[in-house]
């Protein structure tokens, strides 16, 4: 008899909504001891940016733009609004922020973060600034981030460092991938890259 698996539990996420109305006065220098580079992705492939949302997200329960089609998370990531830019460490790929330039007046930082082997080499406070600053080199007249309760658990006060200021909160449930999902992903991406 095959042995049922079941779908994981819910979880509760307390959501923190964030802006940013003038751009922070912070600067970093780039790390020392390592090569990084900073690529705006131009036609992203899909398979690369869920691996990239994958090899980020997954310590944090990211999940939306894992389930959705080709076709709608195709339609994001060609929206002019919408840019992925990565992070290499020593030629590898170590993390993402996307933004979304929602309108004139307003940029979301969409998503940020960093691939588990680049934690602890000192680039996630200058990377955030990068990010940041990219937002703001769209002129913008705020930015905006949210994070929640299932984020790093120095998210929230990282973002308020930098300038960032709550200005409204919200609940969520965050329905984890099950090892069933996280099957039908992994073989959607291996059709994809081979082409099948």
């Amino acid at each position: 008899m095959a042995e049922q698996t079941k779908s994981p539990r819910a979880l509760k996420a307390h959501i923190t909504h964030l802006e940013m109305t003038a751009p922070p006065k912070a600067n970093l220098p780039i790390p020392v001891n390592i090569h990084t580079a900073l690529m705006r992705t131009k036609n992203i492939p899909l398979p690369f940016y869920r691996y990239l949302y994958r090899q980020v997200g997954s310590r944090w329960h990211w999940v939306n733009r894992l389930r959705l089609a080709d076709k709608k998370l195709e339609a994001i990531l060609r929206d002019p609004r919408v840019s992925v830019t990565v992070l290499y460490v020593d030629g590898a790929p170590a993390g993402f922020f996307e933004l979304f330039h929602e309108s004139e007046e307003t940029v979301e930082l969409s998503y940020f973060g960093l691939m588990e082997h680049a934690l602890g080499l000192g680039v996630g406070k200058w990377f955030l600034l990068q990010a940041i600053t990219a937002a703001w080199m769209l002129e913008p007249k705020r930015v905006t981030v949210q994070t929640n309760t299932l984020d790093h658990p120095r998210a929230l006060q990282l973002y308020q460092r930098y300038g960032f200021t709550p200005v409204s909160t919200s609940d969520a449930l965050v329905r984890p991938l099950g090892d069933k999902e996280l099957l039908e992903l992994a073989r959607r991406d291996v059709a994809q890259v081979s082409g099948g």
